[in-house]
Protein backbone atom coordinates (compact mmCIF):
# COMPACT_ATOMS: atom_id res chain seq x y z
CA UNK A 1 0.00 0.00 0.00
CA UNK A 2 1.34 3.34 -0.85
CA UNK A 3 0.43 6.31 0.94
CA UNK A 4 2.00 10.14 0.79
CA UNK A 5 3.38 12.09 3.71
CA UNK A 6 1.82 15.48 4.57
CA UNK A 7 2.54 18.22 6.74
CA UNK A 8 1.96 18.37 10.57
CA UNK A 9 3.50 21.25 12.38
CA UNK A 10 7.36 21.30 12.28
CA UNK A 11 7.61 17.70 10.67
CA UNK A 12 5.66 15.21 8.24
CA UNK A 13 2.72 12.26 9.14
CA UNK A 14 1.65 9.63 7.84
CA UNK A 15 -2.09 8.92 7.76
CA UNK A 16 -3.27 5.34 9.03
CA UNK A 17 -6.98 3.86 7.70
CA UNK A 18 -9.59 2.65 10.13
CA UNK A 19 -8.72 -0.80 7.97
CA UNK A 20 -5.49 -0.91 9.32
CA UNK A 21 -5.96 0.07 12.87
CA UNK A 22 -8.71 -2.50 12.91
CA UNK A 23 -6.48 -4.77 11.70
CA UNK A 24 -3.74 -3.87 14.12
CA UNK A 25 -6.74 -3.65 16.96
CA UNK A 26 -5.60 0.03 17.82
CA UNK A 27 -7.84 2.18 19.19
CA UNK A 28 -6.10 5.74 18.39
CA UNK A 29 -7.99 7.38 21.75
CA UNK A 30 -6.87 5.06 24.29
CA UNK A 31 -3.78 3.21 22.17
CA UNK A 32 -0.23 4.08 20.89
CA UNK A 33 2.49 2.98 18.51
CA UNK A 34 5.60 1.97 18.56
CA UNK A 35 7.71 2.26 14.90
CA UNK A 36 10.82 0.26 14.57
CA UNK A 37 13.31 1.28 11.39
CA UNK A 38 14.83 -1.93 10.35
CA UNK A 39 17.50 -1.11 7.28
CA UNK A 40 14.81 1.08 4.95
CA UNK A 41 11.50 -0.27 6.51
CA UNK A 42 9.43 1.48 8.97
CA UNK A 43 7.25 -0.75 10.73
CA UNK A 44 4.85 0.10 12.69
CA UNK A 45 2.68 -2.18 15.93
CA UNK A 46 0.76 -1.12 18.75
CA UNK A 47 2.93 -0.41 21.34
CA UNK A 48 2.59 -2.56 25.03
CA UNK A 49 0.92 -0.99 27.68
CA UNK A 50 3.45 1.16 29.74
CA UNK A 51 3.82 2.25 33.17
CA UNK A 52 4.38 5.61 31.33
CA UNK A 53 0.30 5.87 29.50
CA UNK A 54 -0.76 4.21 32.34
CA UNK A 55 0.61 7.80 34.38
CA UNK A 56 -0.82 9.64 31.91
CA UNK A 57 -4.18 8.16 32.32
CA UNK A 58 -4.08 8.31 35.49
CA UNK A 59 -3.23 11.52 35.48
CA UNK A 60 -6.14 12.85 33.17
CA UNK A 61 -8.26 11.17 35.16
CA UNK A 62 -7.40 13.00 38.14
CA UNK A 63 -7.91 16.16 36.18
CA UNK A 64 -11.65 15.45 35.26
CA UNK A 65 -12.59 14.49 38.67
CA UNK A 66 -10.85 17.40 40.97
CA UNK A 67 -13.66 20.41 41.81
CA UNK A 68 -13.20 23.17 40.23
CA UNK A 69 -11.30 26.09 42.45
CA UNK A 70 -13.91 28.79 43.65
CA UNK A 71 -14.53 32.08 41.13
CA UNK A 72 -12.38 34.98 41.87
CA UNK A 73 -14.30 38.26 42.73
CA UNK A 74 -14.41 40.64 39.81
CA UNK A 75 -12.52 43.58 39.33
CA UNK A 76 -15.21 45.95 39.74
CA UNK A 77 -16.59 44.47 42.65
CA UNK A 78 -13.05 44.89 44.71
CA UNK A 79 -12.73 48.39 43.59
CA UNK A 80 -16.14 49.27 45.29
CA UNK A 81 -14.38 47.29 47.95
CA UNK A 82 -12.21 50.19 48.34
Amino acid sequence: MERKLFRSGGGWALFINSTLLKLMKVNPETDTVEYIMENDTLKIKKAAPSTESEKVKQTAVKKTTTKKPAAKKSSAKKAEGK
